[in-house]
């Protein structure tokens, strides 16, 4: 009779080899390198179907000490899919790396579904959540079950991510019953991800997420003590980025206490993990601090202790003769200088000192904003400067903010202080919205409560939060030309709505003369337009003030007559042809004697892993310094006798931060090209042969009547009719897209450390970068994808003036300004699959920093604007695209010569 072998609970994974997880196995090591959107080297080899070579990486995590590896293929142009099949297919037939258990990683369940039909062994999916609710959850869980892996819970739900250590029990408690009581799961094959969240980041509600979701983990473990628990450890220390001596201290701190609590495993650098025992004594203090939220002044503290260490690397000494002034000038030598190293004490000790939190608002912060409005006023200060004080006053205001809200539910009937409200608003269809936060910024400097309602928000919500929020002011942003029909169309739901509060109008497409001619006449209690954020707060206090409102608008509300008024005549003052009479003057081209030179391949091709760092080579510095409302030529504006030491200061901090973005890549180009064979069949029509479908391109021609040897120009003109080559389709063109993603983490991490200097600092830096990704790319077309001119070689300032042969027009600019025509170039180049970019209804792209357009190698192809058309070539182009006249009209609204 044999003993009874009892065969304990624990997680037993597996690949060609065993990996049980017992108590007293240490921290469990996921190599995670065969990850596409973690790995360029992976994802690149991936892409190019080379598969056998992208084992080498999984290889290479195995002899690195990889315990489990995880494999992802979450990439918008892979057959996500087909690549994990595969790739799982052969990493089963290479023992030395099918050893080890696979962690199965995607957000999309068929890519998991996927693998676990091809692994061997016992694997973990990561992950599933509830956050689509219960029965899907359920539902994946069975399946997970049924090919007998281990899953990964993340504590998600439909409400969001568990951010305190309520919902992070409850949502793994309820999980749990879930899976073993319902699925059937073993409690040793679940794993959970309590969410590991920075902390010291100076927002109060930040500062328990160490220690809830360490005790979180002790909870989850007494609860349910089979079950595993995962993270990403280097969240914890992300308000720290750049400060490698801090990191490495809070990671291992929180990893030791965290371990101990009975964390399992998790993604941390083991690079930037030092010895507990070996951290510097203060620092190791300074960290458990903050970790567990011990006292008030914990992030006060980190972050002096930070800069000390910071300091070391540094040779500039800094003077701090101004720490000694009474805590009123402390805070306003902040502001003015934009330093933000002890705005945290500042505001504490000034907290104390007065009796109320807002009073320190309404006090010194609003003392030292009055001096930034009034230097940048007189031109003594610059964007750049306001903007970094901007982020001080935010930081201050969000460490009064809970003490302010405390005394609201104390005392409701406490005066509170009355500031002017502005909502801000880039209108339904538009992406675009850096002139906007840079007006939000100035305006919120000089006293008005901003509320900034973002990008792409239709009439009704703007119109709507204008009245429950009671603003004073409304301002609307747009940068393509549909934007300016949604303005009137607010303006004309403003009137009927009987709504009181001015419209403000900015933007790149926006006009003086637009805003007097459409905007104006449908909103009769104020319509002005903004050229820059510098005019913002004259206009704002004009506005706002009682005395001075009624005879500014009435002074605004001549001039825009007037501006009608000579609009309308100068309509015709100026000479236009009749559309026919126009296309008997196109581009005068020798046709018969020039052969086209064809590329070197048709169809599309994509660029999936150019290096930023070759990117950023192509940057056009001139228009990063115009977005900070810097005017002057680069390199010259460096040197500039009035603004050449803040340009300057600029220009450091921007390519410090463009060194941290290719060094940490955050940012992902996109780009993608395409040639078809081409042939002109009409004045005003190409045609392009892709494959077996002929698509039709229409353009506009000028219309405008001009001297006798001048032309008036269609992009047609410069592609080989039809009628005149020896065989179909003898010419060819080219279009392209390009973006640069992953802009939005960013951005939302600046917001939540309340920093609108590096914000606004990124986005101007991504624009920058897809114009040069733009740039980069059109030059490698020239010299080597289309090959028309192999030999040539210019310096980036040539580039930029543009002396290169050949042009890259884009839709819904002057040359081509109908966007309509952006969805054949997105079809031809394989759709938002292929481009990484959304066209949103009134056709602006998303991501905000995309760019597309066409190509065209002729050597006359020139640049142009088409300038105002005729009612007779809209009804011609009406027939052409077979859309109604009406249609073509509001599309083309701002190069009509008429009134639609």
């Amino acid at each position: 009779m044999s003993d009874t072998v009892s065969i304990k609970p624990y997680m037993r994974l597996s690949g060609l080899e065993p990996l049980v997880i017992r108590p007293e196995t240490l921290f469990v090591n996921v190599g995670e390198r065969t990850n596409v959107t973690g790995s360029k080297k992976f994802a690149r080899l991936i892409r190019e179907n080379k598969y056998e070579e992208a084992l080498s990486v999984a290889r290479q995590q195995v002899e690195s000490g990889a315990q489990i590896l995880d494999v992802n293929m979450d990439d918008a142009l892979l057959d996500g899919v087909k690549a994990m099949t595969t790739f799982l297919n052969l990493l089963q037939s290479e023992p030395d790396i099918a050893k080890i258990p696979i962690m199965i990683d995607s957000s999309k369940f068929e890519i998991i579904e996927a693998g676990l039909k091809c692994v061997q062994g016992k694997c973990i999916v990561n992950s599933i959540s509830m956050k689509e609710g219960v029965e899907k959850f359920i539902r994946e869980a069975q399946i997970c079950r049924m090919f007998g892996a281990a899953v990964v819970v993340m504590a998600f739900d439909e409400q969001g991510q568990a951010d305190t250590f309520d919902r992070r029990v409850n949502i793994c408690t309820k999980a749990y019953k879930i899976l073993t009581e319902e699925v059937g799961f073993d409690p040793q094959d679940i794993i959970f991800d309590p969410n590991i969240f920075a902390i010291a980041t100076g927002i109060e509600e930040h500062n328990n997420y160490a220690i809830d979701f360490i005790e979180a983990t002790r909870v989850i473990k007494q609860r349910m003590p089979l079950a595993k628990i995962s993270g990403g450890v280097s969240n914890i220390s992300f308000s720290f980025r750049g400060n490698e001596p801090v990191r490495e201290a809070m990671h291992s701190v929180f990893l030791l206490y965290a371990i101990r609590a009975g964390m399992d495993m998790g993604i941390v650098n083991a690079g930037q993990l030092v010895v507990y025992d070996e951290i510097e004594p203060q620092l190791r203090e300074l960290c458990e601090d903050v970790i567990f939220n011990k006292r008030p002044d914990a992030t006060d503290r980190l972050i002096t202790f930070a800069e000390t260490v910071k300091a070391k690397d540094k040779t500039e000494v800094k003077d701090e003769a101004w720490r000694s002034n009474s805590v009123e000038e402390r805070l306003k030598h902040a502001l003015v200088n934009g330093i933000t190293d002890f705005i945290d004490q500042d505001t504490e000790e000034a907290r104390q000192k007065y009796a109320r939190p807002l009073e320190v608002i309404e006090g010194p912060l609003m003392d030292g904003m009055n001096v930034v409005g009034d230097l940048f006023g007189s031109g003594k200060m610059f964007l750049p400067q306001v903007v970094k004080s901007a982020r001080v006053m935010k930081k201050s205001v969000a460490i009064l903010t809970p003490y302010i809200e405390e005394e609201k539910r104390n005392n409701p009937n406490a005066q509170q202080g009355g500031a002017a409200r502005i909502l801000l608003a880039t209108v339904k269809g538009d992406v675009h919205d850096i002139g906007k936060n840079i007006v939000g910024v100035v305006l919120g400097c000089n006293g008005y409560d901003i509320i900034d309602l973002g990008v792409m928000v239709p009439a009704d919500k703007i119109l709507e939060t204008a009245e429950k929020e009671k603003v004073d002011i409304i301002g609307l942003s747009g940068l393509i030309t549909p934007s300016l029909d949604e303005m009137v169309h607010v303006a004309r739901e403003m009137k009927r709505r009987n709504m009181k509060q001015p419209l403000l109008i900015g933007g790149a497409t926006t006009s003086r003369m637009h805003t007097a001619v459409r905007i104006a006449p449908e909103y009769d209690l104020g319509v002005v337009h903004v050229l820059d954020a510098s005019r913002s707060v004259t206009v704002a206090g004009s506005l706002l003030s009682e005395e001075q409102k009624a005879p500014y608008l009435d002074k605004i509300k001549t001039e825009y007559v007037k501006l009608k008024e000579d609009f309308a005549s100068k309509k015709t003052v100026k000479q236009y042809l009749t559309f026919e009479q126009a296309q008997q003057n196109p581009v005068k081209i020798n046709w018969p004697s020039f052969q086209p030179i064809a590329p070197t391949f048709t169809g599309t091709r994509q660029f999936l892993d150019v290096p930023l760092a070759d990117i950023a080579k192509y940057i056009d510095w001139g228009p990063f310094f115009i977005a900070w409302e810097l005017h002057g030529k680069f390199p010259a504006i460096l040197t500039d006798k009035v603004v050449g030491k803040e340009a300057t200061k600029l220009y450091d901090d921007a390519n410090k931060l463009l060194q941290q973005i290719i060094d940490e890549k955050w940012l992902t180009p996109q780009g993608v090209i395409g040639f078809w064979p081409a042939q002109q069949t009409a004045p005003d029509t190409v045609e392009l042969k892709n494959g077996n479908e002929v698509v039709n391109l229409e353009f506009l021609r000028q219309q405008i009547k001009k001297a006798a040897d001048q032309p008036n120009i269609s992009l047609a003109d410069f592609i080989k009719p039809a009628s005149i080559a020896a065989q179909p389709f003898a010419d060819y063109m080219g279009a392209f897209t390009v973006t640069i993603k992953g802009i939005e983490p960013h951005l939302e991490r600046f917001i939540q450390l309340h920093d609108d200097y590096n914000k606004i600092m990124v986005q101007v830096l991504a624009d920058r970068l897809v114009e040069a990704f733009a740039e980069y790319l059109h030059e490698r077309v020239r010299k080597e994808y289309w090959g028309y001119a192999s030999d040539e070689h210019f310096t980036n300032e040539e580039l930029i003036t543009e002396k290169y042969s050949g042009i890259r027009p884009a839709p819904g600019y002057p040359a081509c300004p109908d966007h309509t025509e952006k969805y054949k170039l997105f079809d031809l180049l394989g759709g938002e699959a292929a481009t990484g970019i959304t066209l949103t209804e009134s056709l602006a792209m998303y991501p905000a920093s995309s760019v597309s357009g066409w190509y065209f190698a002729h050597p006359q192809s020139q640049y142009f604007g088409i300038g105002k058309i005729q009612k007779d070539q809209v009804v011609d182009y009406a027939k052409r695209k077979g859309m109604s006249i009406e249609d073509v009209e509001r599309w083309l609204r701002p190069v009509l010569e008429y009134e639609a």
